[in-house]
């Protein structure tokens, strides 16, 4: 009977991880569909966010496809900043590590800025830079 008590939370444990797991693939397969329609996208478990031309798409992954939509336009936007635990850094000089990871959209109108988290610095790098480029060839062709 001690054994069969010990084995009953393991067995509980094992179940809610494999739930987990099953949750975690439906959000990551309605992510594959959703990001179908754009040129460049990107999944982690805080957001996701899609690049079609000049209009960038974010909102929160489920299992049922992306919620709380937003979209925006490139061309809106005068400045893209890295910010790591609410401070700006230079995509040249990363630190190792932060808590709070957001690429910040700031606007040329006067509106709110948006920010979209990240789970990893180099992704948020990686898609500032990017980013950063497009906005450049933007406004050199203006």
């Amino acid at each position: 009977m001690e054994r069969g008590l010990f084995w009953l939370p393991l067995l509980a444990i094992f179940f809610w991880l494999a739930w987990q797991g099953s949750q975690e693939y439906q959000k990551v397969e309605a992510y594959r569909a959703w990001a179908e329609q754009f040129d460049r996208s990107k999944y982690d478990i805080y957001a996701v966010l899609g690049q079609k031309d000049n209009n960038i798409t974010w909102g929160k992954p489920t299992t049922k496809g992306p919620i709380k939509l937003e979209t925006f336009s490139l061309l809106d936007v005068k400045n893209i900043n890295l910010l790591i635990d609410e401070k700006i850094v230079e995509i040249e000089n990363l630190p190792d590590r932060g808590r709070i990871i957001e690429l910040e959209f700031l606007f040329t109108e006067p509106r709110n800025s948006v920010r979209i988290p990240f789970t990893e610095i180099s992704l948020a790098a990686e898609w500032g830079k990017y980013l950063q480029g497009v906005l450049q060839s933007f406004h050199s062709q203006s």
